[in-house]
């Protein structure tokens, strides 16, 4: 009795005891039936987990490996890691394999892992744990080319740029269903970066009454009136993304208008590090009843323009396009449009679609 109480009492304090139960057991100590107690005490208190960062969106990521640790070992304690993950509820498991390390890819690979990127000396795996099928977003997919024109006078100096958004399908199509994927013979352009397409918005623009359709995400630490969106699928078209987006956030059918602004930004945390374009559409409405995903959004409601250019609830580049919008209402959308134009392309035969300002004969 005094050794089960003895015993009992190392289970219950730090590893440290825990390992000194293992000794005693070895030497006979105590009972077969004191060591399984024991046991359980340790699988409970003293099996390590692997460590890592937990997202606003539920995932963990983890980026420090034990370096001397087999694969058997890992394989083990990725089991139990995910375990206590699962019940606590996180979605998705994002591990960062440095190349020193690559034999843990194939014990990762027996527990469901894939490769999703791999950028010079690590390899990022991931797993998607949460209900229903994977909804982890892609890896960078576009180059962007820049080409850009300038000329100088006396004491002037005019620069233009063009930015060229192209995406090549077999033909033209208005379905929404996304594209074939298919890409040109590669030239190098003026300028060229590997980039991550992060989020198409689509701002349905009600012109009967001056209302737009607007959202709160779920996933956001602020709630803010934003408009609905989500990422590119790979081969579809801007509009295409815009119009399913909108739809699979919110239940309005809409179409596609014209691309009203493009907004760059480096080292985007939410684009795995990469660059990442973010694109606002312009749409109709087809549809007016709201009957929005409860799993993306917090609400969704059909808001005035003008109210919406001036509140404080919102994000700024919401607040920037509202005006742009509420300018296009009462002064033409055509002076703030970026319409779409598909034109064949000179050395394959597919078609690409440029995105510019009409010409005023047009």
């Amino acid at each position: 009795m005094v050794s089960w109480i003895m015993l009992a009492g190392f289970c219950r304090v730090s590893s440290v005891f825990c390992r000194f139960s293992s000794v005693f057991r070895q030497r006979r100590f105590i009972s077969a039936g004191s060591a399984r107690f024991v046991s359980g005490c340790q699988e409970r208190l003293c099996r390590p987990l692997l460590s890592g960062d937990v997202d606003r969106f539920g995932g963990v990521t983890v980026r420090d490996f034990p370096p001397d640790i087999s694969e058997d070992e890992f394989t083990e304690l990725l089991r139990v890691s995910l375990g206590r993950w699962r019940s606590d509820g996180r979605v998705a498991v994002w591990l960062h394999v440095p190349i020193a390390l690559s034999r843990l890819s194939a014990a990762a690979a027996l527990h469901g892992f894939s490769f999703h990127h791999a950028r010079r000396d690590v390899a990022v795996l991931s797993l998607w744990l949460g209900p229903g099928e994977d909804r982890l977003p892609a890896f960078a997919t576009h180059q962007v080319g820049v080409a850009g024109k300038s000329r100088t006078s006396d004491s002037v100096f005019d620069q233009q740029a063009a930015l060229l958004l192209r995406t090549a399908v077999r033909a033209p199509d208005t379905d929404i269903c996304p594209g074939n994927g298919m890409s040109s013979v590669w030239q190098p352009p003026a300028c060229l970066c590997l980039i991550k397409v992060e989020c198409y918005e689509g701002a349905v623009v009600d012109e009967s009454n001056g209302k737009v359709l607007v959202v709160q995400d779920r996933n956001k630490t602020k709630n803010a009136w934003k408009f609905p969106g989500g990422l590119s699928d790979l081969g579809e078209n801007i509009g295409k993304t815009a119009v399913r987006e909108v739809f699979e956030e919110t239940g309005v059918r809409s179409q596609f208008r014209s691309l009203l602004s493009i907004r760059q930004q480096h080292r985007h945390p939410g684009a795995f590090g990469m660059s990442d374009m973010y694109l606002i559409c312009r749409l109709s409405p087809l549809s007016y009843h709201i009957d929005f995903c409860t799993q993306e959004c917090l609400r969704c409601e059909w808001f005035d323009l003008a109210e919406l250019a001036k509140t404080g609830e919102t994000t700024p580049i919401t607040s920037r396009v509202a005006k742009l919008l509420l300018y296009g209402l009462e002064n033409g959308f055509h002076n703030i449009d970026l319409t779409m134009e598909q034109l064949p392309a000179v050395y394959t035969g597919l078609f690409y679609q440029l995105y510019h300002r009409r010409l005023p004969e047009e």
